[in-house]
């Protein structure tokens, strides 16, 4: 079916059959609703068989445990044969291979529309057992890969998605991972990084903020590897789509750099949506938005509604479209042979992609082996010899500089030493001590073999781009980001998402202290300490000095499967004595022990020299003697055992104080008292807020002697935590 293209927009995917019959198009059946055959299924060609046999799958996983949202899936149907069938390059046999394209569920409600894709194209974990576990209530230990939205540790699934808007930045990262590596390996005649990006988008990714930040920047980096497939179903969760908006996305994404091509019945016609897939690969220089126009609920009663967004659908609509296909509709999770052959010769189809792919890359290999080498230890995730270079750094040359200093130091000696190491900041590199050059930047007129990424005041997509890049082939990236601690409040669902999905990011949070002066409370974090210590999987790593920043990046590098996130600052560091590289591993440790100590203190980061300063006015001054502990990292010290713990944090009944420029939270499990933040910051010096909110020598001095008055000598334990 030659596409033909209308005279009004030469960028409008139709055919002159679909123009005379679009205004009828109100459910999945077109023209064979009306169909009275006995074998029905004889009429329909096979791109047509497969669309409805996808929706009949579709209904079986909406119907088996009483919902799901199977609206979106039955509309993108179509999409699905374009896609899986016709244009991508992948491997069901091998789900990892790793020049496959890659796709992205962005609106990732619809997941049985990917599980179904992966199903009927034969991956082998994808068995109809495991499809009928959508939807279960999964009591007594039962487990399925058919989660309510698709989850990166499933083979099949790129990238967690469920969060609107999320998977649009995920795919920008993967598609400026994939033109990184074509710039920094392939050669004439040699493509061995080929890879392609495809995400489909709903109404609600294409209205949250964080795909607008990326969408931005991918047109603005011309990504012309990256499709966006928007199907437009004109239909929110809530009601029609007018009821929330009324703008012009084609003009939209236009303006942000994208070229933008519209298919008129992507409910039905599959060979147009192949047309436009097709056009969008000849496409230089520009990232492609393809708006296809969808039926949410195609072919049944609920089709066009907000009813059909998720739920069960009527039984009438169901038995009518397996009928189409020949199946009793009886009978549930069944798929004709017909559909599965026609989809099953991806296996084979894509094996040989992978064969083909291996043996270019053994010839690779003999005429540049050298770039096969690099390529080699990339995919095996060899950042480098970053353990030298890190032994290799003299804390003492940084003594007295701001952490946020010593990171640019250190950051600037592993760039040179580790190839994967990639990102950047959110338009504070200069705040934020990240140096680079010039040829180094990702970016068009400088070239895509950079690896600085300048995110513009996008901190939100920031984080999610990266999480993009550490899943593109995990080891093969290990992204930064960087702005400062205020702003990650911003990039927090990006951070959270990475987290969750155990991918490998570095987050470089500068200014994380009253030092941040007179910008006032609004870049005076006090309370965002608090989310990231209690984000399952994140390392928050507050380091008081180069030494223990140096063991900070010992542990961010090592740790593979999860993010971590160093908290710097912008003040001078004071001296604090025996810090340790590699006693941070531990979380916590002594640095200044005391015989016979009344009090324990305990501190991190920017405050911890104040704390030393008042443990030497505490003893001089009123003959209290303290043990004083640094924390680079509550959450490493929790894994330590009861024994050790308990030495750090003597569970004798003897006053254990915390002193740290935030709301004291997570202390509270270690401590009996915590001076801290209970209020928002001030806009003055540095050493006028740590003056103002008692938290200098001076205060903590002042705040330890009337604690200490106040327990009058009772077991500090059972008096319970205090506020000082």
């Amino acid at each position: 079916m030659a596409p033909q293209l209308a005279e009004f927009d030469h960028t409008t995917f139709t055919t002159t059959s679909q123009l005379k019959k679009s205004a009828h198009l109100t459910n999945g059946f077109s023209h064979h609703e009306d169909i009275r055959d006995e074998n029905p299924e004889q009429d329909l060609s096979d791109d047509e068989f497969a669309t409805i046999s996808i929706r009949n799958l579709v209904h079986d996983l909406c119907m088996q445990n009483g919902g799901g949202h199977g609206g979106s899936a039955l509309g993108m149907a179509a999409i699905g044969v374009a896609l899986w069938k016709y244009e991508m390059r992948y491997n069901p046999c091998d789900p990892e291979w790793f020049d496959r394209d890659r796709f992205v569920l962005s609106n990732g409600h619809a997941s049985m529309f990917l599980y179904t894709m992966n199903h009927l194209v034969g991956y082998n974990v994808w068995t109809m057992e495991q499809l009928k576990g959508y939807g279960a209530a999964k009591l007594n230990g039962y487990t399925t890969i058919s989660h309510a939205h698709p989850e990166i540790e499933v083979p099949g699934v790129e990238v967690t998605t469920g969060p609107l808007g999320q998977g649009i930045a995920n795919s920008v990262g993967l598609a400026i991972a994939s033109k990184n590596l074509a710039a920094t390996f392939n050669k004439p005649g040699f493509d061995v990084v080929r890879s392609r990006i495809y995400c489909t988008t709903g109404d609600g990714c294409l209205m949250e903020g964080v795909a607008l930040e990326a969408i931005a920047l991918a047109g603005h980096l011309q990504l012309d590897n990256l499709v966006l497939l928007y199907d437009n179903n004109q239909v929110t969760c809530d009601g029609p789509l007018e009821w929330v908006n009324s703008e012009d996305i084609n003009t939209k994404m236009r303006a942000c750099g994208w070229e933008v091509l519209d298919v008129l019945d992507g409910t039905n016609d599959v060979q147009t949506i192949v047309s436009a897939l097709s056009y969008a690969k000849r496409l230089v220089g520009k990232p492609v938005f393809i708006n296809i126009r969808t039926v949410i609920g195609a072919g049944t009663a609920a089709a066009g509604t907000a009813k059909a967004h998720h739920g069960v659908f009527d039984k009438e609509s169901v038995a009518k479209s397996k009928a189409l296909t020949g199946l009793d509709p009886e009978k549930s999770h069944v798929v004709p042979q017909r559909a599965l052959d026609f989809f099953r010769e991806r296996r084979a189809a894509g094996t040989a992609l992978a064969k083909t792919w291996s043996d270019l890359l053994a010839r690779y290999a003999e005429r540049f082996p050298e770039l096969h080498e690099s390529l080699d230890a990339r995919r095996r995730g060899i950042c480098g010899d970053f353990d030298q270079v890190l032994s290799g750094i003299d804390s003492q040359q940084l003594r007295g500089l701001a952490t946020r200093e010593s990171n640019g130091v250190i950051l600037e000696k592993l760039w040179k030493s580790c190839p994967a190491l990639c990102g950047g900041g959110a338009d504070l590199a200069n705040s934020n001590k990240i140096t680079y050059a010039e040829t180094d930047v990702f970016h068009p007129l400088t070239g895509y073999k950079g690896r600085y990424l300048r995110h513009g005041i996008r901190e939100h997509a920031m984080a999610s781009i990266a999480n993009g890049l550490a899943a593109y082939s995990p080891g093969t990236f290990l992204p930064i980001t960087a702005t400062f601690l205020i702003f990650y409040i911003y990039a927090a669902p990006g951070v959270r998402m990475g987290a969750l999905s155990g991918l490998q990011v570095i987050h470089i949070a500068t200014h994380d202290s009253f030092g941040e002066g007179q910008n006032g409370p609004t870049h005076q974090p006090v309370e965002i300490d608090s989310l990231y210590r209690a984000m399952p999987s994140l390392q928050y790593l507050r380091p008081c000095d180069a030494e223990e920043l140096v063991g900070c990046w010992q542990i961010a590098l090592s740790a593979r499967h999860q993010p971590s996130m160093l908290s710097l600052g912008r003040d001078p560091v004071g001296q604090v004595p025996n810090t340790s590289r590699d006693k941070v591993k531990l979380g916590a440790y002594m640095v200044a022990e005391e015989a016979d100590a009344d009090v324990t203190l305990a501190s991190c980061g920017t405050n911890l020299h104040y704390v030393v300063s008042a443990a030497e006015l505490l003893k001089k001054r009123h003959g209290i003697k303290a043990r004083l502990v640094s924390a680079p990292s509550l959450d490493l010290f929790q894994l330590q055992d009861e024994h050790y713990r308990a030495a750090i944090f003597p569970l004798d009944g003897k006053p254990v104080i915390s002193v740290e420029e935030y709301v004291a939270t997570t202390w509270a499990r270690y401590v009996t008292a915590s001076i801290g933040m209970t209020s928002y910051g001030y806009s003055a010096s540095n050493e006028s807020n740590y003056q103002r909110f008692g938290l200098d020598a001076k205060g903590i001095e002042g705040k330890v002697v009337a604690y200490l008055a106040k327990l009058q000598g009772q077991n500090a334990r059972t008096a319970g935590w205090h506020q000082l």
